[in-house]
């Protein structure tokens, strides 16, 4: 996927994954759209309650927005899996819909793949961008599930459990999701080492929630995470 300077850079799509995050989805929509890079976004509502599924309801049919619906919330993994499906970009870029990552990253996210160095590129908090400080456990969690992730797969990543993860959509063509919530970070992460695909990773800020402000990431799915791992890791050949 290598371009020139006359070549147009591959299309992009933004896929969204959505639950309950009215405060902040039409500002990180705004961003999105903002940005040269986005050719498409896919929003994937999870079954909100909190105003987002009326909001995105206004926006079907909009311009390069599309708009997906799930009845029953099922979790970011298969939100992720349903926007998968839908996205019609050469590239294809997951961004949450709360404010903890910023679209101003994009340029640096898509580099490698348009440089044609890179199937798969992965933001990395830890990598020395500008990031607000908050949990020191959290942390602590991210690092040893990346650590253990590394382990099984062979691979050096800082940052495992980033939202910022890019893939070639011939690359995502070869994966079939099966985590539905929080699992889908390191089923993504083994299956795209097993395909032995080209991963890079960057620096991206990173602008933390506290959970008085909607985070909803907790222990219980840093603990499932270890199974994830050792499931895709070890176990699973699928």
């Amino acid at each position: 996927m290598q371009t020139s300077p006359q070549a147009p850079a591959p299309t992009v799509s933004v896929v969204i994954p959505v639950y309950n995050e009215i405060k902040t989805l039409p500002l990180v929509l705004d961003k999105v759209l903002a940005r040269p890079e986005t050719w498409e976004v896919v929003l994937v509502d999870d079954a909100s309650t909190d105003g987002s599924r009326a909001y995105l309801e206004g926006l079907v049919g909009t311009g390069r927005v599309r708009v997906l619906f799930h009845a029953q919330n099922q979790g970011k993994g298969a939100a992720l899996r349903t926007g998968f499906a839908a996205a019609a970009g050469e590239v294809v870029l997951i961004q949450d819909a709360d404010l903890e990552y910023d679209p101003e990253d994009y340029p640096v996210l898509l580099a490698p793949i348009f440089a044609g160095k890179a199937d798969v590129v992965f933001g990395s908090r830890f990598l020395g961008g500008p990031h607000r400080v908050l949990y020191f456990w959290h942390s602590v969690g991210n690092k040893v599930l990346t650590l253990l992730s590394n382990m099984f797969n062979d691979i050096n990543l800082s940052d495992m459990e980033v939202c910022y993860k890019v893939f070639r959509r011939d690359i995502l063509r070869k994966i079939r999701i099966q985590s539905d919530r929080f699992g889908v970070e390191p089923e993504l992460t083994a299956k795209v080492a097993r395909l032995r695909a080209r991963i890079y990773e960057v620096p991206v800020s990173y602008h933390g929630r506290t959970y008085e402000e909607g985070k909803k990431i907790g222990w219980r799915d840093g603990l499932a995470a270890f199974w994830w791992i050792a499931r895709f890791g070890l176990f699973h050949r699928g």
